[in-house]
């Protein structure tokens, strides 16, 4: 089936790394005019001088309100419309509530929660006015099962479930799709506060995941025809038992 996204403009945060990058460069590779979204500029300019000029760096905090308020008017100005966006950015903290850091719970939830709900607030009003636009966040299986060895992470993860599966029901009179990718671990550095036995134990069992495998279901989701709707993929690695 076609996956081809000539002609379209895609953004994506989190973009610098791990699955934003790979989901960046999908749509890249399918044709699209990509805007990578991240704070991390030293290595979003690296990344897109090796795309090419069909891929715009974008530097925004996301957990800064006032970056963000201005990312909309930013990257209009230099791609004139959006036809995709994907709220990828997050962070990961597990481990046992009685040892945690409720600080770190806090950035945790900020970024993976209020940033994602900022970033789409801010994006709807251009697909409301175009009537059609496509928005995908990256969930994860931990919205779905309640995953015992992190359990602030699994709730931001649930809080995400919800907010997706209201608003797709309130934008869908404006032609806007929204839809989430959930995958179970993936080799990036959200995974960096694994225990390395741990980490060591799931490369064996084939329990981790490669991101470029989310990006090809991502580019999936957003080149079905406009009458269908992903509303959900779930991406396990076979060697995952949950």
């Amino acid at each position: 089936m076609d996956q081809n996204l000539s002609g379209k403009v895609a953004a994506v945060t989190g973009a610098a790394s791990g699955i934003g990058l790979e989901c960046a460069r999908a749509f890249h590779a399918a044709g699209a005019r990509v805007v990578l979204i991240d704070r991390a500029e030293n290595t979003l300019k690296e990344v897109c001088a090796s795309l090419g000029p069909d891929a715009i760096p974008l530097v925004i905090d996301l957990t800064n309100p006032q970056s963000v308020s201005g990312m909309m008017s930013a990257l209009l100005k230099q791609t004139g419309s959006l036809d995709i966006f994907h709220a990828n950015a997050g962070s990961y903290v597990g481990g046992e509530v009685i040892d945690g850091d409720p600080d770190a719970w806090d950035r945790m939830l900020n970024l993976n929660i209020n940033a994602t709900f900022r970033c789409i607030h801010a994006v709807l009003p251009h697909m409301v006015e175009r009537k059609t636009g496509d928005i995908i966040v990256t969930s994860s299986v931990a919205g779905f099962v309640p995953v015992v060895w992190e359990p602030v992470y699994t709730a931001s993860k649930h809080a995400i479930q919800a907010f997706v599966h209201t608003l797709r029901r309130q934008v869908n009179k404006h032609g806007i799709r929204v839809g989430e990718v959930a995958p179970g671990p993936v080799v990036t550095a959200l995974l960096k506060d694994w225990p390395q036995a741990k980490l060591d134990d799931a490369l064996a069992s084939g329990s981790l995941m490669e991101p470029k495998e989310v990006a090809a279901a991502v580019l999936f989701m957003v080149t079905r025809p406009r009458n269908v709707v992903i509303r959900d993929i779930v991406i396990l690695p076979q060697g995952l038992d949950l």
